[in-house]
Parts: C-alpha cells; structure tokens; sequence
C-alpha cells in the first residue's frame, strides 16, 4: 500500500537540497535525459541572484510519500510578463513527478492554489521560469533533447489533462541532416529565389565580426528585442538577462554561424546557432556528489580536444517590424543551412521553438527540407475568483 501523500512547500535546506537533486533521481533510468551542470540548476533557482528573480515571485513546493519524494513543482507569477502582455495570470514550472496521478494532481492542484490566492485568472506552464529558458511539455518525438530545450517521459501529457489543464499554444522543433539539406528538392529553386529577394530588396547577409564582438552583441540585443515583442508569450529581457544569455551563448558561438541581415546597410535581423552542448553533458553526466571542477575537465575534452558534438541548434532568429514581409527571415534561413553545409563537424541541426501560429516559418522550415520532429506545449488551467 503507498504511503499517505503530502505537499509540502520548501523552506528548509533540507528540503531544498531533495528538490534541487530530484531530477537526477527520477530520470536515473531514462536513457534520453540530460542533467545539466550543478551551476546551471543553481543559477536557475537561485531567487536572490538570477535575473529574471528580479521581477517575479513564487515558492518552491515538494510531494511526500512517507520519507521519499516523489515529485516537485514551482508556483509563480511573473510581474513583466502580466504587464507586457496585457494578461492577468500565474506560472508553474520545475514540475517533475513519478507516474502518479495522485501526487502529480496533488502539485498541480496546490500551485493551482497559490495563484488563485493572490488573484490572478488562470495558471500556465510548463516554464521554468521564462520564454527565453526551458519550457512547454514534451507531447511528441522523445528523444534526446537539445540545448536549452526541456524533456520529460509521455506520461506527463496524461497527468497534466487529468488534472483538468487544456492546450494553450504548441510549438515546434525542426530536424534536417546534412543530406536532408543538400537533397532538398527545393534547395536549387529555394537559392535562386533567394537570390533575386535579395537584390530586390537589398538584402545582405554578414557573419559576426569578431573585432566588434561587444558591438555585434549588442546590436544583437537590440534586434532581439524588437524583432519578439509580437510573438505569443514573448516578454522583452531587462539587460541583466539580456547580458546573462550573452553570456552562457556567447562561449559557444562560431562567427560564421552567427548571422546579421541588412537592408540597404541598416540591421533588420539576426539568427543563431550553437552547438549542441547536451550532447558533452550526456556524456559527463554531472551529478551531486561530483565536483562540477571535475565535470568541467571531462566537457573540455569532449568538447575541444576529443569533439564529439555533430549537432546544432538554431534557437535564435528575428527580423525587425519595418523588414518582415521582404524575405529577410527566408534568407537568413537560407544563408544559416548553407553556412551548416560547409562545416566540417555538424551533421544535424534543429531548429526550434517555432510557434505553431507561425505559418510563415513554418512553411520556409519546410521549404529548406526541414521536418518537425518534436512537438512542446503549453498548458492552461481557468482559475475561479477567490
């Protein structure tokens, strides 16, 4: 018989140190997950010096089964995010549980709660804790996960619907390979009709110079947020989070895989790919009880003496209002796959998020011999006034 269930919010160190360590329980079997760095995790919940801490606020909550934990969720609201997007509601992110409808409706049910309380019309998530980190819920193609990308076993769609929450948004990663590329039947049509959009519209494609580098980052600040800020869910970064993505992107960005659009010499746009650290992280497997200096020694070598990554991602692309509708994003697109083409170690790239609502990337994902292969969404749950 299982033990009684309780739901405890964490308050001790204790308790903090069970829910920052739970992962690494629950998925010790899971051939597919990719634990991040201690620092990472840390980094994340750290409500006292992570940016985006500055503006929201929430509590950490655990599920009990007599002495062993058997899930973990975050209730929280975030203030810029209400403001900006004109909506009224709160968050639930960290949500990782045992296949148990009990428990999980149990943490659900209790951030459910705690948004009610102060007000606010209906709680979303998956997101820990913004758009611009891991969110939305694996409901298909569960295989390994990219950089910066969440994963969690089938049974959580289940779990999440029982519990009474409904889709929101979906949104969509893109799987090419190096032969998928080149084979695409509309490669050849695709580069000329990128060509002539190009003159047409004076459209010029340059990679990152790295003699500007604190220049060129921050007109990719510039552009980022100004190119998103239509997008559903988007909220613009303050400039410590702004200066954080930098950061963490930053040591892993090729120049030639970091490109500007210009129309007639002016920045309309930019897109990004890194390579595919959870790839090393799979391999090292950082986990408490080894010291993160010795982590950091085995990702060198995999990372630079002994490289084993083969894949990219793209998860940063944007096109200012006054340049969309001119092909701009087409041929950033274009120009990115090309650029992926003559280097010498990537065999895979994806592409994501792309919004389902987003037909027009969609279609020129598709077009470029991309396929959607993964599938994240967002949940919803209505709240009654208190």
């Amino acid at each position: 018989m299982n033990a009684s269930l309780t739901i405890r919010k964490v308050e001790s160190q204790a308790d903090y140190r069970a829910f920052f360590e739970f992962p690494w329980t629950l998925y010790k079997d899971d051939p597919y997950w990719t634990p991040p760095l201690l620092s990472m995790r840390r980094d994340l919940l750290d409500q006292k010096k992570s940016p985006s801490w500055e503006y929201m606020e929430g509590d950490y909550f655990t599920a009990w089964r007599g002495d062993r934990l058997v899930g973990t969720i975050t209730a929280f609201v975030n203030h810029r995010h209400n403001e900006f997007r004109k909506e009224h509601i709160g968050w639930f992110g960290t949500f990782e549980v045992y296949d148990d409808q009990e428990a999980a409706t149990a943490l659900l049910n209790t951030a459910a709660g705690w948004v009610q309380e102060r007000g606010y019309d209906a709680i979303r998530g998956p997101q820990s804790f913004t758009t611009h980190e891991e969110c939305g819920l694996l409901v298909d193609g569960f295989v390994r996960p990219v950089l910066l990308m969440p994963y969690n076993p089938p049974y959580y769609q289940q779990l999440l619907e029982t519990a009474g929450f409904s889709k929101a948004m979906d949104v969509y990663s893109f799987y090419v390979d190096r032969d998928g590329i080149v084979n695409a039947k509309e490669t050849q049509r695709i580069a000329r009709l990128t060509e002539r959009i190009m003159q047409r519209n004076k459209i010029t494609i340059r990679p990152l110079d790295t003699k500007r580098k604190k220049e060129e980052f921050a007109l990719f600040k510039e552009i980022y947020n100004a190119a998103w800020d239509e997008n559903w869910g988007f909220v613009p970064m303050t400039p410590r989070e702004l200066d954080a993505l930098v950061d963490s992107l930053g040591q892993f960005v090729e120049p030639k895989l970091a490109l500007f659009a210009e129309v007639d010499g002016d920045p309309a746009g930019f897109i990004m790919a890194v390579p595919d650290f959870n790839q090393v992280l799979r391999k090292i497997y950082p986990r408490p009880g080894v010291p993160e200096a010795v982590s950091l020694l085995q990702a060198l070598w995999y990372w630079k003496l002994k490289p084993s990554i083969t894949w990219i991602r793209i998860p940063l692309m944007g096109v200012k209002h006054e340049y969309r509708n001119m092909g701009v994003d087409a041929s950033m697109y274009y120009h990115m796959t090309q650029s992926i083409i003559k280097h010498t170690t990537y065999q895979y790239s994806d592409s994501g998020w792309i919004l389902e609502s987003n037909d027009n990337m969609v279609s020129i994902a598709k077009n470029l011999g991309t396929t959607i292969y993964k599938t994240h969404r967002f949940y919803e749950k209505g709240l009654k006034a208190t």
